[in-house]
């Protein structure tokens, strides 16, 4: 059967409008940006409402209503995980922000508490916003956030739990001397300064945190230094700097061992050879920076500095944003989440009732080359896979599509390894790609054949075709090495014209005469669609509400669309049980 997928055919019409709530000018009006909308034709009558449970997921992190965005404080305390988290109990809108918070044993069902953090206070009266949990001497854990206070300034705040013999630590108390942290000094913005990372030790045994923020009309990651973590003094130097942007939300600060997958306790002896990353929040994604903790200096110093921030390394290259980490002392790894907005309108968020979800919680680590980080769903999320296919030794030619039956698409974990038969037609790669990747994989779409590719998965498919999802691959042949393109292209996945639908994209290099196969793993969850390429050097997330999905069933298929013909030692795919998340129980 030969793989038919049409080029974009319609063009979205649609502004976009930005908001301000409670002064905060970048995430919480730039990120929500794309589900800021005016609609100019109405919808058609053919398709059907967006408002029905059938598009809430059912294994990610989400609460039972309202709206959320950022993960904050997680952390792994006495058994039992914690997941706070930017929430409105007020609606399904940013605004009123305090800390939510549930708990979990497994990272993947999860039960609903009070929200732990409130705006109670002159430092937190207009919002409890980001930041981070850090586990001190005697194991007492500690929570700095950013509070909005009356003059609508950022300030950082502090709380500890109320009762540590409750395994929930269910209620938090807040210090009389919040804040503990102001916007004072020359050239800091004080509307520009929040997300304190988690705290780290010194070589000196004193505490360490970073917050972001714009000084000098530049971003930075402020370092400050505590003896007792609640008085704090602001070092004469940034932990890292950089012209190149204006602000840095939700920095991440924290210790790798490359090609090693086990995770790193900043509060714990660093060994020889560890790198560090600087992950931050800026241009609607996360990006990082690997490089050196030089103690002599208490900087960062980054491997490879590169002026022009397009080309900076990525978390994840789809609807990513404010990803938070926290080291996993149960099974000594690194846990990273990340948030992901909706990509439907405001009002259809209104009349859904919640907007938001979280990504599944990677492990994350460093390749042995030190370049690169590598994220993989936590082996917990495994746990939910029911109905099993299993299918080996097959053969895709150009325009082979293969029918994925047996499990239930709308929730599914599919497995797939492509092998390729030659290399040797390969078309040459163009740098100037890696500047604009959308706009590459919106060119190269999946109707394109290519050299070797495009090859991967359709998904949330309609019976003709006329909405689905693929994610896929090229490979591209440069001077000493190959580029492999990975795209998820939404722009076919809803019949609805009013939804945000990218073709996101991007390129990680592959030894293909060393490993011969490109792996592909996608976490099929309704309206969410994550995958990971190349055992996870590339990570893309994606929202997507198909017509299909509340009018009938969706169909799921392996393709090939390049001229050279992919093998396909093996494809295994599991329908996924619902998880209990944030269900309340009884």
């Amino acid at each position: 059967m030969a793989l038919v997928l049409r080029p974009w055919a319609f063009l979205l019409f649609l502004v976009l409008v930005s908001y301000d709530e409670s002064g905060l000018q970048s995430r919480r009006n730039g990120v929500a940006q794309a589900t800021q909308r005016v609609f100019l034709y109405p919808q058609s009558p053919k398709v059907s409402s967006i408002v029905s449970t059938k598009y809430r997921t059912a294994y990610h992190f989400q609460p039972p209503k309202n709206w959320i965005n950022d993960p904050n404080g997680p952390m792994y305390y006495n058994g039992i995980y914690h997941q706070f988290y930017q929430y409105n109990p007020n609606g399904s809108l940013w605004g009123n922000i305090v800390w939510g918070h549930s708990v979990s044993t497994d990272l993947i069902n999860w039960i609903r508490l009070e929200p732990a953090i409130e705006r109670t206070i002159p430092s937190d009266i207009n919002g409890c916003w980001t930041g981070s949990a850090t586990i001190l001497k005697g194991n007492r854990p500690a929570i700095i956030y950013t509070g909005a206070d009356t003059e609508k300034r950022q300030v950082q705040n502090i709380v500890f739990p109320k009762n540590v013999s409750d395994p929930y630590l269910r209620e938090w108390i807040k210090p009389d001397n919040n804040p503990l942290i102001q916007p004072i000094g020359q050239g800091l913005n004080s509307g520009q300064f929040r997300d304190p990372t988690t705290g780290w030790i010194g070589p000196d045994g004193l505490w360490r945190i970073a917050v972001g923020a714009e000084l000098n009309g530049y971003s930075a990651a402020l370092l400050y230094k505590s003896e007792d973590f609640v008085n704090w003094t602001r070092v004469d130097h940034s932990l890292y700097s950089s012209n190149a942007s204006t602000m840095w939300e939700c920095p991440d600060f924290f210790a790798v061992l490359p090609g090693n997958n086990s995770g790193l306790d900043l509060s714990a002896a660093i060994p020889n050879g560890a790198k560090h990353v600087l992950k931050m929040s800026l241009d609607n994604c996360d990006k990082y920076m690997v490089g050196v903790y030089d103690l002599k200096s208490d900087t960062f110093v980054p491997d490879t500095i590169l002026d022009d921030r397009r080309l900076w390394s990525r978390i994840d290259y789809g609807n990513y944003y404010a990803s938070k980490s926290f080291f996993d002392s149960k099974r000594g790894r690194r846990i990273i989440w990340g948030w992901t907005n909706e990509t439907d309108s405001s009002l259809d968020d209104v009349a859904k009732g919640w907007a938001g979800i979280h990504a599944i919680p990677r492990t994350i680590w460093l390749d042995s080359n030190s370049k690169q980080l590598l994220q993989w769903p936590v082996e917990e999320v495994e746990s939910l896979r029911s109905e099993e296919v299993s299918h080996q030794g097959l053969e895709l030619k150009q325009g082979d599509l293969f029918d994925i039956k047996g499990i239930d698409t709308l929730q599914a974990d599919v497995e797939i390894d492509f092998e390729l038969t030659s290399i040797d037609s390969a078309d040459p790669f163009d740098p100037s790609w890696l500047l604009d990747i959308e706009k590459h994989c919106r060119e190269a779409d999946a109707s394109v054949h290519g050299g070797v590719g495009p090859f991967g998965l359709v998904v949330l498919a309609s019976d003709n075709m006329e909405e689905h999802t693929s994610v896929h691959f090229r490979v591209y042949k440069s001077q000493e090495k190959y580029m492999v393109l990975m795209c998820s292209d939404l722009r076919k996945s809803s019949l609805r014209p009013e939804l945000y639908t990218p073709a996101y994209g991007g390129f990680f290099e592959f030894d293909l005469e060393k490993e011969s196969t490109i792996s592909l793993r996608t976490l099929i969850d309704r309206s969410a669609v994550e995958s990971f390429g190349g055992g996870g050097r590339l990570c893309i997330m994606a929202r997507v509400y198909p017509v299909t999905l509340i009018n009938g069933g969706t169909r799921m298929y392996a393709f090939n669309n390049g001229t050279s013909t992919v093998k396909v030692p093996q494809l295994k795919a599991w329908s996924m049980r619902r998880a209990q998340v944030n269900v309340k129980k009884g």
